[in-house]
């Protein structure tokens, strides 16, 4: 099963500030709000919403390929996700713009505070599967150009490409119209639990509506887990408390590709939703979306000692180190 990934392509400028964000906001004044953190530190980091996906999956044992569109200064970003497995073959650069750049504060609490700003992003709506990846079994639409994200929602439609919908950070931005047609039809809808109720206050949808209109949802919900509701099933997956808590930047997109990966593997879903925690555990003890590493052994021999589970995932350690062969959806 051949998993495309569009999303954004960025930088990220992650920074840390020595305090709690909800010691600055004034409960009578918050319609009206002009404030500055100062920081202790700033790092650039590869990132985007695509990549981040893509890059664990990779560490996996599969040769993800990325949908989207690049800047001028994306060479080095492209030969590092080549030498690490990734198939880029299908991003695009875009001349005379640069890549997408994320800007996130994070307080003593992991609360985070961030701004985007689209640059060679803004074109993602040119592309096309039947034109970039004509082979695809099944995509992932995950925050992007609100246009692309439209535009990849009805071309599934068209072609009878399954996809899951990922809107998360854009779930603020893109209106309850957009979220309706994203989410109607997909075979997964994937956010966190504050993206959730914000798709059901926008939509006016009910949970019971929104599981009428999606094939199934996945929620991480933090530190208290994540749950899946699929095949009418609801499954709750513990978290995997990280050995360090370093940064959390990045920790969906591992669960995502974790979740994903388990798919491909063809496991049962609470085995995947274990997958994508662990997954997540890996990038929490990192500074960083993308500088976790972890052989296939080791993530499987973590899994069965956390999870207690010793006939796990077989089928992750018999698979070729280069690219891992089509294998059905999970159950």
């Amino acid at each position: 099963m051949k998993i495309v990934i569009t999303g954004s392509i960025a930088y990220d400028y992650l920074m840390s500030f020595p305090g709690r964000f909800t010691d600055a906001f004034v409960a009578d004044k918050l319609e009206k709000i002009s404030l500055s953190f100062l920081v202790d530190s700033l790092k650039r980091q590869r990132g985007g919403t695509a990549p981040n996906i893509a890059y664990t999956m990779a560490l996996l044992g599969d040769r993800p390929t990325i949908m989207a569109t690049a800047g001028q200064d994306f060479g080095e970003y492209r030969a590092w996700l080549e030498s690490q497995g990734v198939d880029t073959s299908a991003i695009i650069d875009i001349d005379g713009e640069f890549c997408a750049s994320f800007f996130v504060n994070t307080d003593e609490d992991h609360n985070q505070i961030a701004s985007f700003y689209t640059g060679a992003m803004a074109h993602a709506g040119r592309l096309s599967f039947a034109e970039y990846v004509p082979d695809a079994d099944l995509t992932i639409i995950t925050p992007n150009d609100p246009g692309a994200m439209r535009a990849y929602v009805r071309e599934c439609k068209a072609i009878g490409l399954p996809y899951i919908y990922d809107p998360s950070q854009q779930t603020l931005r893109v209106t309850g119209e957009e979220l309706c047609e994203g989410l109607d039809g997909c075979q997964l809808l994937s956010l966190n639990e504050y993206e959730f109720s914000l798709v059901r206050e926008k939509t006016g949808l009910s949970e019971a509506d929104i599981l009428s209109r999606a094939g199934g949802l996945v929620m991480t919900m933090g530190a208290t887990g994540s749950r899946l509701v699929v095949d009418g099933r609801e499954l709750f997956i513990p978290p995997v408390p990280p050995r360090v808590l370093a940064e959390p930047t990045g920790a969906g997109d591992a669960y995502r590709a974790g979740l994903l990966r388990g798919m491909q593997l063809g496991v049962p879903w609470e085995v995947a939703g274990r997958m994508g925690a662990l997954a997540a555990a890996y990038v929490l003890e990192q500074f960083g979306p993308q500088n976790h590493t972890f052989t296939r052994a080791e993530f499987v021999a973590r899994y069965r000692q956390h999870f207690d589970d010793e006939g796990a995932l077989d089928a992750l350690l018999v698979i070729p180190e280069s690219i891992s062969s089509p294998l059905p959806v999970a159950p």
